[in-house]
């Protein structure tokens, strides 16, 4: 079992919060990949839309009563078309049910275990504050919904399964992969941040 000791702060999501564990009734071995291919579908997606991927890596600990999973996608998004920034929110849990149907793993109990409420909160206030409306259950006025945004998703997270797929399996065995490394993986440029600097 691959595990990392947990910071003491532990992890945080966007706003400061603590990020939530996956609890995947699963073998850890196989949650593990499944949590490979959430990361992976956040950042295929990232690399597809012209964000610049810094990193995205599986994060496993353990505690008293076993195991828990989480994980993390570094990126910086400037200049994102934030619809596009939006479904790469959405691309992992659509990515993560993915792969449980794939290998023949899907039930509804883990497809609920991928719901991944803390990625549309941050979709939610990242495109609030540049004046867009994204609805977690309706569509605003002028905006659009997070059923509407998974949508978008869905979609191209089955046009690139092949390389969410192999950047998957590559996390699973090393970890954390850079996103020029990822980007190697799926011949998807890893756009250079504005001013030069990677």
């Amino acid at each position: 079992m691959t595990t990392t000791t947990l910071p003491a702060k532990g992890l945080t999501d966007h706003a400061g919060r603590a990020k939530p564990s996956f609890e995947m009734p699963l073998s850890y071995e196989a949650a593990r990949l499944g949590m490979a291919f959430h990361e992976a579908g956040h950042a295929v997606l990232a690399l597809a839309y012209g964000v610049h991927v810094v990193t995205s890596e599986v994060i496993a600990w353990t505690t008293e009563d076993g195991w828990r999973l989480t994980g993390n996608t570094a990126f910086e998004a400037r200049d994102t078309d934030p619809w596009h920034f939006a479904a790469q929110c959405a691309a992992g849990e659509i990515a993560h049910v993915q792969y449980l149907m794939t290998y023949g793993l899907w039930t509804p109990e883990r497809a609920l275990a991928c719901t991944s409420d803390h990625d549309r909160d941050q979709a939610v206030d990242v495109l609030a504050d540049f004046g867009y409306r994204l609805g977690r259950a309706h569509v605003p006025e002028g905006g659009k919904s997070w059923q509407m945004v998974r949508g978008m998703a869905r979609r191209k997270v089955s046009h690139l399964w092949w390389e969410i797929r192999a950047v998957a399996l590559a996390m699973t065995e090393r970890t954390v992969l850079t996103g020029d490394e990822i980007a190697d993986l799926t011949g998807l440029a890893n756009c250079p941040l504005p001013g030069g600097t990677a």
